[in-house]
């Protein structure tokens, strides 16, 4: 008897949770895709986030950019680095302007300094080719130049 009069009640209550005359009105709208990524067309504000989110999910560290390359030197050997560097540049500096006359151009020829040789001379079309040769290696690099004339 009590389990009719439960299930009784319960229809009831189903029936009366039901619209009796108007059914529900459902609206749709069409749905649209916008990219979240600004490579494929999405908001351009989203790229650091992006960027922020692959940096901190990549694992990888290139071993190469490790402190900057100065990883196992003492204060001393990066000073005598930058020292060699500074000196290294000058030396370029004072041979660059012996082999540019004072009209900006180039004069063909050769300089020799301890380890290395630059050899100047004129290519067709009125330009220079210069050739660095490392002595102790043997290894060379050139490139041309226009003399400017």
């Amino acid at each position: 008897m009590k389990t009719k009069a439960l299930v009784r009640s319960a229809m009831l209550a189903c029936a009366l949770s039901m619209p009796l005359l108007t059914p529900l009105a459902a609206h749709a709208t069409t749905l649209v895709y916008e990219p979240v990524n600004p490579n494929f067309g999405g908001n351009p504000l989203n790229g650091v986030n992006l960027l922020n989110e692959a940096n901190a999910q990549n694992k990888y560290k290139d071993p190469s950019l490790a402190d900057y390359g100065t990883s196992g030197q003492s204060t001393l050997d990066q000073f005598n680095t930058q020292l060699q560097q500074a000196i290294l540049s000058r030396v370029a500096s004072s041979i660059s302007s012996s082999i540019v006359g004072t009209d900006g151009t180039l004069h063909p020829g050769t300089i020799n300094t301890g380890n290395f040789s630059i050899a100047i001379t004129q290519v067709t079309g009125g330009n220079l080719q210069v050739t660095t040769t490392d002595k102790t290696t043997g290894a060379s690099t050139t490139f041309i130049v226009g003399n400017g004339q």
